[in-house]
C-alpha cells in the first residue's frame, strides 16, 4: 500500500528530476512495488494539496523545503499581497510585491519562493497557484455595452469582466465563476438579489466563503438509498439500550441531535453513558456522501440558517437521536468516582430509544426547583444526579487548571420576515455546563483509550501559548495597576487561572478575558497527541458530534474498525496515519473558514440592526485601543469604532504596551465605561461607527 508519506519522504530525501511524469511514475512504481496508477493517484493528491512542486529545472521539491513555502494569499487593494504561511494571520506572513503575485487574488492557495528574510520581515514571489479561488461575489456594473463585477471582497483590486452577460441587470449582487487566463474573467452562475438587500448580502458572504446549501445530485441519490428506520440486521451484535433512561438536551432551535446521555449511581460511583449517533454506519469512507462531508468539514451556523455537513435527510433523520425512535449509537460508558476520575470505561456499538427531547431551558428549570414540562419532571432524579456529577467534574477541572473565559455569544431575535429586530447575550446555565462537562469527559476518555493503543487518530489539540504573545497581554494587565505573577519557565494552564482570578469581578473582566484569549494559540486538528492547554488535558479529541464535524466522523470509523478487529495490520495503520493527518489539516481549514463566515454574517446583522438607531446614545465598554481610535462594545455585543478625531480635543499619545490613549486632560483604556452616540451603521462594510458623548 503506497501512502502520500512514502512519496513525500522519497522526494524529500533524494529529490528527483524527471521531465516526463510517466517516467517518474514508472520509477516510483518499481521502487514501491505497486502499480503506476496507484502512484499517479497519490502523486496527484500531493500536487493538488500543494505538498510537492516541480521547479524550472524539472526537480520535484517537497513543500515546505529550503526557500519554498505554501500558504494563503492575502490580497491588498493596492495590488501587492502577503502569503500567510502559519495558522494565524500576521504571525508569519511573507510580503509579495505587486509584480510578483503571478496573478494571485485574495483567497488563492499558493506556493511561494522566499527571496529575502530579515529582522523586519520576509519578501517572496508566487511561483504556483495550486488551489485558485473559483468564484467571487460582487455587484454588477454596466460600463457601455459591457458588464463588470465589482467584488464585495475589497482585497481584490480590480473589476472582473463578465462574459456571457445576457439578461444581466445593473446593480444586482451575483456569484461569478472565474476563468483564469492572461486576464481574469467571470460568468454569472447565481443571482442573489438587489445590491442593497440585506438577505442577498448575507447570502453573498456565505458564497464568498464557498459555502453551499444545495448538495450535489450524486450525494442526494446516495442518501436516498439509505434506509430511514433501523433495520433488524443492523442491531445484531449491538448492546440493546432501548429500555434505558436515555435522553437528549439541546437548544430550543436544534434540529439534529447527535448526543444523548444517561446516568445511574452504583454504590459511590456514577455510571455515565454518553451515546453518540453512529453516523459511520451510514456514511461510508470513499462514498459520495463522505467526499462531500470531507470537503465541507463542518456544519456552519448562521443566525437565520444552518448549512449542514450532511444532507438533512441524514442529519435530521436517521442519524438524529430523535425522541421515541430507535437509533444506532456509539456508546462511551464511564464509571466515575466521587473526585471525577474515570476508573473504568467501555466503548461499544449500541442501539437506543431516546425517552425525551429536552431543552436547556426546561432542564435548568428542573435543576433550580422550578416547575417544568412533564417529560423533564419524569427524569428529575437523573437530572439531579447529572448536576451532582457535573459539579464534581467542574471542581476537578478547576484544580487541573481548566480555563473558562466566559465570553458570551450573540443571539439575534428575528421578526416574521426574517429580519433582525434585536440582539442579546446568549444565556449559559447549569444545563449547558453539565452537557459540556459530559462531552469533554467522553472526548478525553476516547482520546486516551486510542492513544494508549497506538491507533492512528485525529486529536483536538491546543498547544501552549508563545511567550512573546503572553508578554504583550501581561504588559496590558500591568497597565491596569495589577500585580502580575512572574511568568514560569514552562507556561501551564494554572498560570492563566491566576491571571483570570486577578481580573475577576471588575468592569474590564470580559475585555481582559478576550485579551488573554488572543494571547493563546488556536486549537486545531492533527494526528499527533499534543494535549489541550485550554482544557488542561493531556488527551483530547472530538468524538461527540459526527453529524456536524468531520473529525468526529473520521474517528468513529476508526473506533468501529477497532471494535470489529482484534488488531490493525501495519499496512492499515500506515494508511490511517496518512488519512488522519490529511483529515486533520482539511478540517482545521474548513473550521477557520466557517468561523470567518459566521463572524462576518453576525457583523452584517448587527450593522443592520443598528442602522435605525443613528443619533441615539449608548453605554459601552472600551474593548480595544489603537493609534487611530477606540473600539467600544455595547451591552448587546455590538462593537464599533470611535475614531481619535472624534474624541475630545487633546494631544493624545498611544501607549502600545498598556493599550492606552493618553492626553493632557483625557485618558482612555481598555475596560473603561464610556457614553457614545451611534454615528453610522453601514451594512455594505458591516462597520459601526460611534462619536463621543460629552
Amino acid at each position: 500500500m503506497i501512502t502520500k508519506e512514502k512519496i513525500y519522504n522519497l522526494l524529500q530525501k533524494d529529490g528527483l528530476v524527471y521531465k516526463k511524469p510517466s517516467n517518474l511514475f514508472c520509477f516510483m512504481a518499481n521502487y514501491f512495488s505497486c502499480s503506476e496508477e496507484e502512484v499517479k493517484t497519490v502523486f496527484d493528491k500531493l500536487q493538488k494539496n500543494g505538498d510537492i512542486f516541480q521547479d524550472k529545472k524539472g526537480k520535484w521539491l517537497t513543500i515546505p523545503s529550503k526557500d519554498y513555502q505554501k500558504g494563503l494569499f492575502i490580497g491588498n487593494a493596492k495590488g501587492f499581497g502577503f502569503c500567510q504561511t502559519g495558522n494565524v494571520k500576521g504571525e508569519s506572513d511573507v510580503f509579495i510585491p505587486a509584480n510578483k503575485t503571478l496573478g494571485a487574488i485574495d483567497g488563492d492557495r499558493v506556493i511561494i519562493k522566499v527571496n529575502y528574510q530579515g529582522s523586519e520581515g520576509s519578501e517572496g514571489e508566487v511561483i504556483s497557484i495550486y488551489k485558485p479561488v473559483e468564484q467571487v461575489v460582487g455587484i454588477v456594473e454596466k460600463v457601455g455595452a459591457n458588464f463588470f463585477l465589482e467584488p464585495d471582497n475589497n482585497h481584490i483590486p480590480f473589476k472582473i469582466k463578465l462574459v456571457k452577460s445576457k439578461n444581466l441587470e445593473d446593480n444586482i449582487r451575483v456569484v461569478a465563476l472565474l476563468s483564469r487566463g492572461k486576464i481574469i474573467s467571470g460568468s454569472v452562475v447565481e443571482i442573489l438579489g438587489k445590491s442593497d438587500d440585506v438577505k442577498a448580502m448575507e447570502l453573498g458572504i456565505i458564497r464568498d466563503h464557498n459555502l453551499q446549501s444545495v448538495f450535489p445530485a450524486n450525494v442526494m441519490a446516495e442518501c436516498d438509498k439509505i434506509p430511514f428506520v433501523v433495520l433488524a440486521s443492523q442491531k445484531k451484535n449491538r448492546v440493546d439500550l432501548t429500555n434505558e433512561v436515555i435522553f437528549t438536551i439541546d437548544g430550543e432551535d436544534a434540529q439534529d441531535f447527535d448526543d444523548a446521555v444517561s446516568i445511574k449511581k452504583e454504590d459511590e460511583y456514577y455510571i455515565l453513558g454518553v451515546h453518540i449517533a453512529d453516523v459511520g454506519e451510514y456514511v461510508k469512507y470513499g462514498s459520495a456522501l463522505d467526499e462531500e462531508a470531507y470537503n465541507r468539514g463542518t456544519s456552519v451556523y448562521f443566525p437565520t440558517s444552518v448549512l449542514p455537513m450532511l444532507p438533512e435527510k441524514l442529519s435530521n433523520g436517521i442519524c438524529s437521536l430523535n425522541e421515541g425512535v430507535e437509533r444506532l449509537t456509539l456508546t462511551c460508558q464511564m464509571k466515575v468516582d466521587g473526585k471525577g476520575n474515570v476508573v473504568e470505561h467501555k466503548i461499544y456499538e449500541s442501539v437506543i430509544k431516546s425517552k425525551a427531547r429536552l431543552t436547556y431551558t426546561e432542564v435548568a428549570k428542573v435543576l433550580s426547583g422550578q416547575k417544568a414540562i412533564e417529560k423533564a419532571e419524569k427524569v428529575k432524579n437523573e437530572l439531579t444526579l447529572m448536576l451532582e456529577l457535573s459539579k464534581i467534574l467542574q471542581n476537578k477541572k478547576k484544580i487541573k487548571g481548566y480555563l473558562d473565559f466566559e465570553i458570551p455569544e450573540a443571539q439575534f431575535v428575528f421578526d416574521e420576515n426574517g429580519l433582525a429586530v434585536g440582539v442579546e447575550k446568549r444565556e449559559r446555565n447549569d444545563a449547558h455546563r453539565l452537557i459540556e462537562d459530559f462531552m469533554v469527559l467522553a472526548n478525553e476518555t476516547i482520546a486516551k483509550h486510542f492513544c494508549d493503543k497506538g491507533v492512528p487518530f485525529v486529536y483536538r489539540v491546543h498547544e501552549s501559548p508563545r511567550k512573546e504573545k503572553l508578554n504583550k497581554a501581561l504588559d496590558f494587565i500591568k497597565g491596569l495597576g495589577l500585580n502580575v505573577p512572574p511568568v514560569p519557565s514552562e507556561i501551564e494552564p494554572e498560570y492563566y487561572q491566576k491571571l483570570l482570578a486577578l481580573i475577576d469581578g471588575h468592569d474590564y473582566t470580559e475585555t481582559v478575558n478576550k485579551v488573554l484569549l488572543r494571547s493563546m494559540q488556536k486549537a486545531r486538528y492533527t494526528n499527533k497527541n499534543l494535549g489541550h492547554f485550554g482544557l488542561a488535558l493531556e488527551y483530547y479529541c472530538h468524538f461527540t458530534s459526527p453529524i456536524r464535524r468531520y473529525p468526529d466522523l473520521t474517528i468513529h470509523r476508526i473506533i468501529k474498525e477497532c471494535l470489529h478487529k482484534k488488531a490493525l495490520p501495519l499496512a492499515r495503520k500506515e494508511e490511517l496515519e496518512s488519512f488522519t493527518f490529511e483529515s486533520g489539516e482539511q478540517s482545521s481549514l474548513t473550521e477557520r473558514n466557517a468561523e470567518l463566515a459566521e463572524r462576518e454574517v453576525d457583523d452584517l446583522w448587527k450593522a443592520y440592526l443598528m442602522k435605525d438607531h443613528i443619533g441615539e446614545t449608548f453605554e459601552g465598554i472600551i474593548t480595544s485601543v489603537t493609534n487611530y481610535g477606540l473600539f467600544v462594545q455595547l451591552e448587546n455585543t455590538v462593537e464599533g469604532l470611535l475614531r481619535i478625531e472624534d474624541l475630545p480635543q487633546d494631544d493624545y499619545l498611544f501607549f502600545e504596551k498598556t493599550l492606552k490613549l493618553k492626553g493632557t486632560r483625557f485618558v482612555f483604556s481598555i475596560g473603561d465605561r464610556i457614553s457614545v452616540i451611534l454615528a453610522n451603521a453601514n451594512i455594505f462594510t458591516r462597520k459601526v461607527d460611534f462619536s463621543y458623548k460629552n
